[in-house]
């Protein structure tokens, strides 16, 4: 059922895209139709509103066919939860000691490095 809604809903969007761009702008730089004399099948007047009405029917059934995907996007979902709900929490651990079982001072002051380096201060 989803795959039959995508499909018409990008067929839909390409029509869309199709009728926009035949209709003519106000310099009527990209309209491909019309323009002609007198003896066309439509005039200017009606061409412009057979492609308004194309354009409010599309883009209709477009935002139709987006909810009817939205909401089947949603039901497709296990559980009515939040996405965040399926993240494991973490698991409470003691405070890590260093490989070499010496522990760090009880005192504010960093410890020193093992290398042997001197310890940097943190503020100056």
């Amino acid at each position: 059922m989803t795959q039959v809604v995508l499909i018409i809903h990008l067929l839909l969007a390409l029509a869309l895209v199709g009728v926009v761009l035949l209709q003519r702008s106000e310099g009527g730089a990209l309209g491909m139709g019309g323009g002609g004399g007198a003896g066309g099948f439509m005039s200017a007047r009606g061409q412009a509103n057979l492609l308004t009405r194309t354009t409010a029917i599309l883009a209709g059934a477009f935002m139709i066919t987006s909810v009817v995907l939205a909401l089947l996007a949603g039901h497709r979902t296990s559980g009515s939860g939040s996405i965040v709900d399926g993240i494991p929490a973490p698991a409470a651990s003691a405070p890590a000691v260093p490989a070499d079982g010496s522990a760090a001072p009880a005192t504010g002051e960093p410890a020193a490095p093992a290398s042997g380096a001197p310890a940097v201060p943190l503020s100056q």
